[in-house]
């Protein structure tokens, strides 16, 4: 009886190591990830909602870099602002990953462009941490927070980054 209880449990951890050591990026993979996205004033009071696509290469196991993309729209009240609006946003960034399970937690920055209905367009960086949650060997769920803030000039930038804006996502996405 104690073999047989051996053996059943040897065979029931089998699957779980051996996804285990096969989950994830390599070196000189791509991930692709689409992601429902808001942002927010640093007050929560104005919000929009849109979608966010990432297109990444990692240039190891730990980095990854690539172009983000976001469209966003939003129905806000305010002085000189339609009652809706559409803007995104064009961005750079760079992620670093910890750990090497499934759960991947990272963060990371970013650096381009917002454009549209009701900002003014121009500069922005962010700040993001992230988790990314591998349910198959290269297909993970994403929940990735970014603060970012805005500026014309290195001396704006300065002056903004209290002025900044929450950006949210949740989302899916691929190995490759």
């Amino acid at each position: 009886m104690k073999n047989f209880i051996l053996i059943a449990a040897t065979l029931a951890t089998l699957p779980a190591l051996a996804f285990a050591q096969t989950v994830g990026p390599e070196a000189g993979d791509r991930e692709f990830t689409l992601s429902g996205t808001g942002s927010s004033d640093k007050d929560f009071n104005n919000s929009s909602f849109g979608l966010s696509a990432d297109i990444g290469w990692f240039r190891t196991e730990k980095f990854v870099w690539g172009l983000r993309q976001s469209v966003n729209y939003a129905d806000v009240e305010g002085e000189g602002l339609s009652d809706d609006f559409w803007n995104g946003s064009t961005r750079g960034y760079l992620d670093y990953h910890f750990l090497e399970g499934a759960a991947r937690p990272f963060v990371g920055s970013s650096l381009g462009l917002v454009y549209g209905d009701g900002v003014n367009n121009t500069g922005v960086a962010g700040l993001e941490l992230g988790l990314k949650y591998y349910v198959l060997e290269d297909t993970f769920i994403l929940a990735r927070g970014e603060y970012q803030f805005f500026f014309d000039s290195s001396d704006s930038a300065e002056d903004n980054f209290d002025k900044g804006a929450w950006q949210y996502v949740f989302g899916l996405g691929f190995n490759f």
